[in-house]
């Protein structure tokens, strides 16, 4: 019985990070994927191919995705292939996102629709392209999915996640003190403890062998 972990990084993350995944993955191969396009498009084409290729060759197959990893993910069309999503800090909200930072921008729809691309001051690319991808194509996901939410979340309301896990039947854990990026001692701490006490659960037993 072969068993694998695929691992989605966010934005400015690297497919290493999947190294820290490993421990808690006893009897997987925990592999990262180090995508190289950043387009819901483009990238989840990648992570199909990954995917299919990983379904080859392993009998159980989880996904780790974090922030846009998530995002991408889910417009891949893999929620038939896994078995188990772990989502951290997930974008589940993109036009809403893209709406925001056109805010913060002082960017309007119709300068965005006849400029195309327009750089922000806060390091963003706006995209009209993207824009009308996000809104052309809605979410659609149906796997079993536990997702990890820290309630200071600069990027995604608690609203927002709420309703897409209730939406999408996802199992939703707050973090207090949780950021969009986990990355100090506790939250990294907490995190662990998640995933661990998902993975010991009766139903999560055959990805464990």
């Amino acid at each position: 019985m072969k068993n694998a972990v695929l691992y989605i990084h966010g934005k400015g993350g690297s497919a290493s990070e999947c190294e820290h995944y490993k421990p808690l993955f006893p009897g997987h191969d925990v592999i990262g994927l180090d995508y190289k396009t950043f387009t819901p498009w483009k990238t989840g084409e990648e992570i199909r191919a990954a995917v299919e290729n990983l379904k080859a060759e392993y009998d159980h197959f989880i996904l780790i995705a974090n922030s846009i990893g998530a995002f991408f993910s889910m417009n891949a069309g893999i929620d038939t292939m896994i078995e188990k999503a772990y989502f951290i800090s997930p974008i589940v909200d993109m036009e809403w996102l893209i709406i925001e930072m056109m805010t913060w921008a002082n960017v309007t729809e119709d300068e965005l629709r006849e400029q195309g691309v327009i750089h922000t001051d806060f390091g963003e690319n706006l995209s009209w392209e993207y824009l009308c991808y996000v809104r052309s194509h809605p979410i659609r996901w149906d796997c079993p999915t536990a997702i990890l939410y820290g309630f200071r979340d600069d990027l995604t309301s608690y609203e927002t996640i709420r309703t897409f896990a209730e939406k999408h039947n996802a199992e939703l854990t707050v973090m207090g003190n949780g950021e969009h990026w986990f990355h100090t001692e506790e939250q990294m701490r907490f995190l662990d403890n998640w995933i661990s006490s998902n993975a010991r659960r009766k139903d999560d037993d055959s990805y464990n062998t």
